[in-house]
């Protein structure tokens, strides 16, 4: 049986093969965008992704390089028509992710 998420899976697949993250969340937002322009006539229901992603892949680059590590693994499924549209993406190393809980439990 085919999936129903190809595009969740592939991204799935090459962010967990080439990076290893100790943390990966894929949030499916097309419905959101759904009724955009540039979306009208697009039957996929896979065009927008929000990512967060923790690995230590990300150790010692800037967020600009994190980001390009991201995309030239994803670059076939950015390429393809009814492929990803958008991505947004909130990388992290493990320290920088412990921080961020840190500073979330002293907030409450």
């Amino acid at each position: 049986m085919a999936s129903q998420t190809p595009v969740a899976d592939t991204i799935r697949q090459k962010i967990t093969t080439a990076l290893q993250p100790t943390t990966f969340e894929i949030h499916n937002d097309s419905h959101l965008h759904a009724h955009h322009e540039p979306m009208k006539g697009v039957t996929s229901r896979e065009t927008h992704f929000r990512l967060v992603i923790t690995s230590e892949a990300f150790q010692s680059k800037m967020q600009p390089a994190r980001h390009r590590l991201v995309y030239s693994l994803l670059k076939d499924e950015l390429a393809q028509e009814s492929g990803i549209h958008a991505l947004q993406l909130r990388t992290m190393t493990p320290e920088e992710e412990a921080k961020r809980q840190a500073q979330e439990a002293t907030a409450e």
